[in-house]
């Protein structure tokens, strides 16, 4: 072990000035904190875009694929399923399933009450294991049932509310068209998507009962929703996928068909920034407290040394690598208390949110590790560098007004 490495290790371990250890315990504590807070943070908001994510990707899909026409309504253009042209858009890389469906806007009138809705008309290959994951009561589409399949519908816990309805009672939808078109439809299950975009907009029915609706053929839809393996690569994804289309077909993305949810996702990026410059600023300002201390209270040790023939950078590096070890274990409690709470929030769900606010009911938890790295080895870099100049005072430190300091 070399010189400053030895004296460090004894001041670190071996020191009884009882006024520096309070302040390097404050100083550990406070590296701790930061430390926790900014991991948890990150987890959360990690967490908070996954869930809004995949809540918009389940019902919505990544890509939707229309007719190309000039019509930005929910009541579309049909199109002919293809065999062709679905197997052109798997053989993209990164699609996973495609998924046909048609939407027709309607009112549902019950106990007196009307709101406006779309239905989505789904087939039976849809994706219900998401759907069923955001069931409230009942169940999904019975596509057992071949002779009701059509009279069944499902609509969400918010539109369930505003009509005071509940699994198994009956509603009359009207869809406005030349004529006028009625249905008598049965609830058989309520989802929560938790979205109010899609909560307040969308119900569920039988593709077949669109095409009925709008005189369709057995073979036409109104578009197919494509999902893909992996939410970053959705705009290249689409790029290949309009590749494979007819020209009479399109693709629009998830990102394009809610603007407002992804761009308000985006933005908790600048939090999460902010955060980690607020923390480590904290950080910053203990650990030079508690150096300064430390050297003033060395003084009488550093005119010692310097007296010996010691030069300025040797005794920078004692106080630099008795920082090192505070800030490491500083670092060691501030994993263990960020990873340890988002553990529990993860398996307990014990902190509570409110749906209505953020479209959740729990505080959400997703721990990327490169996150938890590049916090750890930037706070260690940033502070240890930072503590550079502080420790420069050890050069205006005068051999012989130090040792008459003692």
């Amino acid at each position: 072990m070399n010189f400053a490495g030895f004296i460090s290790s004894r001041i670190t371990f071996k020191s009884k000035r009882t006024f520096s250890k309070l302040i390097v315990r404050i100083a550990i504590i406070g590296i701790m904190l930061g430390l926790g807070v900014m991991i948890i943070s990150l987890a959360v908001i990690r967490g908070f875009k996954q869930e809004i994510r995949e809540k918009v990707r389940g019902f919505a899909g990544d890509i939707q694929i229309v007719k190309a026409d000039n019509n930005s309504s929910f009541d579309r253009a049909s199109f002919t399923d293809s065999i062709p042209v679905v197997k052109n858009i798997k053989s993209v890389k990164q699609v996973e399933a495609v998924y046909p469906y048609a939407t027709k806007p309607g009112i549902i009138k019950a106990n007196n009450e009307i709101e406006g809705v779309v239905l989505k008309g789904v087939d039976k290959n849809y994706n219900w294991d998401y759907i069923k994951k955001m069931l409230v009561s009942g169940t999904v589409i019975q596509y057992s049932d071949t002779a009701e399949v059509q009279n069944q519908l499902m609509i969400s816990q918010l539109t369930a509310n505003r009509l005071r309805l509940k699994t198994g009672n009956n509603v009359m939808m009207y869809f406005v068209q030349e004529p006028l078109r009625k249905r008598k439809l049965k609830i058989v299950g309520i989802f929560s998507i938790g979205v109010d975009e899609v909560d307040k907009t969308f119900v569920i029915g039988d593709l077949a009962l669109v095409k009925r609706l709008n005189d369709w053929s057995h073979s036409e839809i109104g578009g197919y929703e494509v999902c893909t393996t992996d939410f970053a690569k959705i705009p290249a994804t689409a790029n290949h996928v309009d590749d494979k289309l007819p020209i009479l077909l399109k693709s629009t993305t998830v990102l394009e068909n809610y603007p407002t949810i992804f761009s308000w996702l985006d933005m908790l990026d600048v939090n999460i920034i902010v955060m980690l410059v607020l923390m480590i600023t904290v950080a910053i300002i203990n650990m030079i407290s508690a150096l300064l201390i430390m050297i003033l209270e060395r003084t009488a040790m550093i005119g010692i040394f310097k007296a010996m023939g010691a030069g300025n950078w040797v005794i920078q590096k004692i106080f630099l690598y008795n920082a090192t070890y505070l800030i490491g274990l500083g670092l060691i409690l501030g994993n263990a208390l960020g990873l340890g709470v988002g553990y529990f929030q993860q398996r307990t769900h014990f902190f509570k949110l409110s749906q209505a606010d953020y479209y959740m009911t729990f505080v959400p938890i997703r721990f990327v590790w490169t996150d938890i790295l590049w916090v750890n080895a930037g706070t260690l870099i940033v502070c240890l560098l930072v503590l550079i100049v502080p420790s420069m005072l050890v050069t205006r430190i005068q051999p012989v007004k130090a040792i008459r300091f003692k």
